[in-house]
């Protein structure tokens, strides 16, 4: 695995412009972040939180801009991926393979690297390995996609809209181990459109509109900014006051 050193900042974000045509997506964003830290990135549809996403994940590349993982420019080595677990939003396996046969295709890709199924037991996704991924409900593929993104422990995670889809049960167990990773040093990335669940993980909140960060700062600076005790309406208020 792509080491990431305690001793640099495990993600840094460095001037990133990207733009699609005559629609510019982010309009140089500087971000920093910690080891131990989970960051929520919020914001209205369209404000770049996607593509901000992809650059990290080296789906997309900024037109301009640095993005260092573990202290090192990424430039065209993809080798920093493996220190990223990734957890999308809308997960998308191969259709006739099993639970099972997707977790060991990993496992063999990656080599001998050490695993932690630990997710396939607390979110009871046991009973569904022998299944093929067709066969399988939203939320049960949401449980694949959680146990896929913390299999290798990885030092950093993205999660985008973790908990959609989930029981309470997988939910829960889920944000344990959010929270159990997040204090062994784990930096993470959320996003949710379920701003209870933000509030309950983050650390962080960075607030993204038209392609620039309008607020980084804590729970309790954004509270205090605001005026407003729940995130949502924070968020909200905000918003309002950058439209007026």
């Amino acid at each position: 695995m792509y080491l990431v050193s305690e001793a640099t900042a495990p993600v840094e974000l460095i001037g990133l412009h990207k733009s699609f045509g005559q629609n510019h997506v982010l309009g140089g964003v500087d971000l920093t972040l910690k080891h131990g830290e989970a960051t929520a990135i919020v914001g209205p549809n369209g404000a770049g939180k996607t593509t901000l996403i992809k650059c990290l994940l080296g789906l997309t590349h900024p037109d301009d801009g640095v993005i260092r993982i573990g202290g090192r420019e990424v430039d065209d080595d993809v080798s920093y991926r493996s220190a990223i677990g990734y957890m999308p939003q809308h997960p998308d396996f191969p259709d006739n393979l099993s639970t099972r046969e997707i977790i060991d295709l990993l496992q063999q890709l990656r080599g001998n690297e050490h695993v932690d199924l630990s997710l396939q037991r607390l979110m009871e996704l046991d009973r569904e390995m022998d299944k093929p991924v067709r066969a399988l409900s939203g939320g049960t593929r949401q449980k694949l996609s959680a146990v896929l993104a913390f299999m290798f422990k990885p030092p950093i995670l993205v999660l985008d809209e973790p908990t959609a889809g989930l029981d309470p049960i997988a939910s829960s167990a889920l944000k344990d181990h959010i929270m159990a990773e997040k204090k062994r040093g784990a930096t993470m990335i959320l996003t949710s459109h379920v701003m209870s669940d933000l509030e309950e993980l983050s650390d962080r909140v960075v607030f993204l509109l038209d392609g620039i960060i309008r607020f980084d700062g804590s729970l309790q600076d954004i509270r205090q900014r605001t005026g407003e005790s729940k995130l949502e309406r924070a968020i909200a208020q905000m918003l309002r006051g950058e439209a007026a």
